[in-house]
C-alpha cells in the first residue's frame, strides 16, 4: 500500500501543502505578489499553520477553483501525479483517504490484532504522520460509534504505536509565555515530582518494609500533596485549550484526555485515603499507578496535543487562551512572563491573516466585539432575550440598587418578597419599612465609603429559612456603582446530608 497523494481543499493548509511539497513555495511566491510573504520563515511557522486555501485566495482576490487548479498542474508537472481536488467549503484539512488507513489500522487494534499485525500496513504511513491525524483519528472513532472509554483505553496503544514516527519530528517549541511553552516548563516539573513520587514508593517497597513506611510515610504523602497541584495544569487544557480545539471540530483528544485527568484525580484522592488509613501496601502501589499515569500523560502532550495544537490554533486563539489562563493559576512553576509582547503583537498585525485579529485577540476575550445582535459581557455574549431568560431562573431573588440609591432591576423568576414594576426608579430606602430603614442607610453608607463590601443577615419565615445578602458593586477604577440584594430560600439546602454525585442523578 502506498501513501495516497494530498487532496487539495478549501481548507488545506499552507503548512500541510508545502510540507508535502515544498517547490509550491517558489510558485506561490511568482504566483502573486500578496504570497511572497510566505518566503518569511516567520509567517511560515505562524500565519502558514492556520492559513488555509480558501483565506490565501480570499488575501490575494485570486478566485479558489483557479488557484487550486493551478496548484495541481505545477504539482503534476513537478512530480508526474496531479493531486485530487475536493471543492468542498468544509472540507476537512488532513487527507481523507490517509486518515481512513489511520483509522482501519486503530479499528484493528480495537479488534484485538497485535501491533505486530498491523505493523505492515502502519509502516507504510508512519513516514510522515502528522500529530493531527492522530488526534483526528481518535475522532472518527468517537463520530464512527466507538465510546469514549474505549478510545481512552486505546489511548496507551496509539502512544506506544505512533512513538517511533513522533520521536523523530521536531520538538514543539513556542516563546516564553506562550500557553503551550507554559504546559511543557508545567510537564517538566511534573516529572520531576513523579520521579520523588516513584523514589519513595520504591523505597518503602513492595511489599512495604515496616520501618522504612514508617519513616517515609510523611515524605510519600507530602510528594503526593505536590503532585496534586497538576489539577491546574488540567483544569487549563480542559477550561482554556480545549475549547479552542472544539471550535476547530477537533474533540476527540478533548474528551479522551479529561477522562483520563479524571482518572489521575481518582488516583490522588486514593493516595491520600490510603495514607489516611495507614494502608502502606496499598498506598504504594496506589502512587506507583498514580506516577505512571501522570508521566504518560505528559508523553501524550507532548507527541500528540501539542504538535497538533500548534497546527490548528492560530496566533490569535493563542494569545485568547493566554489571556484566561490566569484565573485557572499554574502548576509548580511561577513567573510566567507576558505574551504577546507589544512588538509580536504589532507584527501579527502585519501578518497574511490580517491586521485586526491578531489585536483583537491580545486584547483578550473581554476585548473582543460581541456578535451582532448579542450583548458583550465580560466573559462571553448573551442575547438580550437570553439575558433575561438566564436572571429569571436563577433560584435567587435579587435586585440592583444604582450609586444613586436608586432600584433599576429586580428578578422575576424565583419571588420571595413582593415586588412590582413601580419600585423602579424608586429610592430603596423608601422601599423598606421605616423600622428598618435606618439599618439599610448604615448598609448603604459603610459601601459607599469603602468600608464594607458585603452583609449578610439569615431569618426563618413563613416554614423557610431564608438567607439575604448585600454585596457592594464597584468598577475597575473602585468606584462604588451600587448594591445587589439577594434572597435565597436555603431550607432545603440546609437539610442536605452525605453526596450526590452528578452520575446519580
Amino acid at each position: 500500500m502506498t501513501t495516497p497523494p494530498l487532496t487539495l481543499t478549501p481548507k488545506t493548509t499552507v503548512h500541510t501543502l508545502l510540507k508535502e511539497y515544498p517547490f509550491l513555495l517558489d510558485f506561490l511566491a511568482e504566483y502573486h505578489p500578496e504570497f511572497k510573504k510566505l518566503t518569511n520563515p516567520v509567517l511560515r511557522r505562524t500565519v502558514g499553520r492556520m492559513a488555509t486555501l480558501d483565506t490565501v485566495a480570499e488575501q490575494g482576490n485570486v478566485p479558489l477553483n483557479r488557484l487550486t487548479d493551478d496548484l495541481a498542474t505545477e504539482i503534476e508537472k513537478q512530480t508526474g501525479t496531479r493531486p485530487p481536488i475536493a471543492d468542498v467549503a468544509d472540507a476537512e484539512t488532513m487527507d481523507p483517504a490517509r486518515l481512513q488507513a489511520l483509522h482501519d489500522i486503530v479499528k484493528d487494534l480495537h479488534a484485538g490484532k497485535t501491533v505486530e499485525e498491523v505493523k505492515p500496513a502502519f509502516e507504510e504511513l508512519i513516514a510522515d504522520v502528522e500529530a493531527t491525524e492522530i488526534a483526528a483519528m481518535e475522532q472518527k472513532l468517537i463520530e464512527g460509534g466507538v465510546p469514549d472509554s474505549e478510545v481512552k483505553r486505546l489511548c496507551d496503544v496509539h502512544v506506544q504505536v505512533f512513538a517511533d514516527a513522533l520521536e523523530g519530528h521536531e520538538a514543539v517549541t513556542a516563546p516564553a509565555g506562550h500557553p503551550l511553552d507554559t504546559f511543557q516548563r508545567e510537564n517538566q516539573a511534573l516529572l520531576q515530582v513523579t520521579a520523588s513520587l516513584r523514589k519513595v514508593a520504591e523505597a518503602i517497597g513492595e511489599p512495604p518494609d515496616g520501618a522504612a513506611w514508617a519513616r517515609l510515610k510523611g515524605a510519600l504523602g507530602d510528594t503526593v500533596e505536590r503532585l496534586s497541584d497538576v489539577d491546574k495544569h488540567y483544569l487549563r487544557k480542559e477550561n482554556q485549550l480545549f475549547p479552542f480545539l472544539e471550535d476547530h471540530g477537533v474533540e476527540g483528544p478533548s474528551k479522551v484526555m479529561w477522562a483520563i485527568h479524571d482518572d489521575i484525580r481518582a488516583l490522588i484522592k486514593q493516595a491520600r485515603q490510603t495514607l489516611a488509613d495507614d494502608d502502606a501496601g496499598l498506598a504504594v502501589s496506589t502512587c506507583l499507578a498514580l506516577a505512571k499515569m501522570a508521566d504518560d500523560m505528559v508523553t501524550k502532550e507532548e507527541q500528540v496535543l501539542h504538535p497538533m495544537a500548534i497546527d490548528t490554533l492560530s496566533d490569535a486563539e493563542w494569545a485568547q487562551i493566554r489571556a484566561g489562563e490566569g484565573d485557572i493559576g499554574y502548576a509548580f512553576i511561577d513567573g510566567v512572563p507576558e505574551w504577546p509582547t507589544a512588538a509580536a503583537a504589532g507584527a501579527a498585525a502585519t501578518s497574511l491573516a490580517g491586521a485586526g485579529e491578531a489585536a483583537e485577540a491580545a486584547a483578550g476575550p473581554a476585548g473582543a466585539a460581541a456578535p451582532a445582535g448579542l450583548l458583550a459581557l465580560s466573559t462571553g455574549s448573551l442575547s438580550l432575550d437570553e439575558l433575561n431568560l438566564v436572571l429569571g431562573v436563577l433560584p435567587i431573588d435579587f435586585q440592583y440598587v444604582d450609586e444613586h440609591d436608586r432600584v433599576r432591576f429586580y428578578s422575576e423568576g424565583h419571588r420571595i418578597f413582593p415586588r412590582s414594576p413601580g419600585v423602579i426608579g424608586r429610592k430603596v430606602q423608601n422601599c423598606h419599612p421605616p423600622a428598618s430603614v435606618h439599618k439599610v442607610q448604615q448598609i448603604l453608607d459603610a459601601f459607599r465609603a469603602g468600608e464594607k463590601d458585603a452583609a449578610e443577615f439569615w431569618i426563618e419565615m413563613q416554614g423557610k429559612f431564608l438567607h439575604i445578602r448585600y454585596f457592594s458593586v464597584r468598577d475597575e477604577a473602585g468606584v462604588y456603582r451600587g448594591v445587589v440584594e439577594t434572597v435565597q430560600d436555603v431550607t432545603g439546602i440546609r437539610a442536605l446530608q452525605g453526596q450526590r454525585r452528578l452520575l446519580d442523578w
